[in-house]
């Protein structure tokens, strides 16, 4: 079932609210975990999640700006805030991960022996559960309100679980003296972070060059134009997201002798259909008479240079 606008912009809200104060308790954690061991595993969580941080204030300021409504100077809205913000995310979670890779390779130079790694396993078990709260509590936004910044966030907070997973081992591990390990892991999460950085600002590209909704959307908004007995085809179907809104226009054939007021009739229609299924959605309609347009093209097709 799909979000209501208003519980869409409750659910986006309450979503960077969590992962700000989800990030700030994970630093605070974590600090204490790194002081404690001396571990670059550790320190390559702590990093990772002053990213998280980062990015979650600039989700929390976009996802804001994104919902303001329509005006003068920005016609169609704000909702590319969100694609500007996965995009500045995956600047910054790409750049914690060239921090990490430095730091891995000095302390493979140069070992380090890692203190009270019993007390490190507890405090990084503590933030495990918690991030896996965060991002299921982020992907049940994502399944309401397909956002891309909220998509976003929680990849790279699932990222954050591995990161997790990878310190716990290496602290375990660093126990028995294998002290190589830490730096390793290390540069293992920094791998992952890079390749997470990746998937964010290509989506994030996709989104801000208007590429086409997948096909199952496109073809469904076909098949609801077609319905009406009235409409003779469809061509020119263009679709796109920006933000929260879901950006369609369509051309429908009608016949040539149609009075204007039905031909507005059954534009309406279908304009009502295709809302039905995506009530955030912007709809543009243009009619053409289906002969007209035909002659038209036979005309371009007659004209056109072998």
């Amino acid at each position: 079932m799909k979000s209501t606008p208003n519980r869409t912009n409750q659910l986006l809200k309450r979503a960077t609210n969590a992962s700000v104060a989800v990030a700030l308790l994970l630093i605070a954690g974590k600090l204490v975990a790194w002081l404690l061991t001396g571990s670059l595993s550790v320190m390559a969580s702590l990093v990772d999640s002053l990213m998280d941080a980062a990015a979650s204030a600039i989700n929390l300021v976009a996802v804001r700006w994104s919902l303001q409504p329509a005006d003068e100077e920005h016609r169609h809205g704000h909702g590319k805030a969100e694609s500007l913000a996965g995009l500045a995310q995956a600047s910054f979670i790409a750049g914690s991960a060239f921090f990490l890779v430095v730091h891995a390779v000095e302390r493979l130079r140069s070992p380090i022996q890692i203190q009270a790694a019993q007390t490190g396993v507890i405090m990084m078990v503590i933030a495990m559960i918690i991030t896996l709260i965060l991002v299921a509590y982020q992907r049940y936004v994502v399944k309401k309100t397909n956002s891309t910044a909220i998509r976003a966030d929680a990849l790279h907070y699932a990222t954050d679980i591995l990161t997790n997973l990878g310190t716990i081992l290496a602290l375990v591990l660093a126990r028995w003296g294998w002290l190589w390990l830490d730096p390793v892991i290390a540069i293992v999460i920094a791998c992952y972070i890079f390749y997470s950085a990746w998937r964010i600002g290509y989506d994030a590209c996709q989104m801000l060059m208007d590429r086409e909704l997948p096909l199952e959307i496109r073809e469904k908004i076909l098949c609801i134009a077609r319905t009406p007995s009235q409409v003779k085809g469809v061509h020119d179907i263009r679709t796109r997201q920006s933000g929260q809104t879901m950006m369609i226009q369509l051309h429908l054939e009608l016949e040539d002798q149609v009075p204007l007021v039905r031909a507005h009739g059954i534009g309406k229609a279908v304009e009502k259909e295709i809302l039905r299924s995506w009530p955030e959605a912007d709809v543009i309609i243009h009619l053409d008479p289906v002969h007209l347009l035909r002659k038209s093209i036979r005309r371009f097709e007659g004209n056109s240079p072998e």
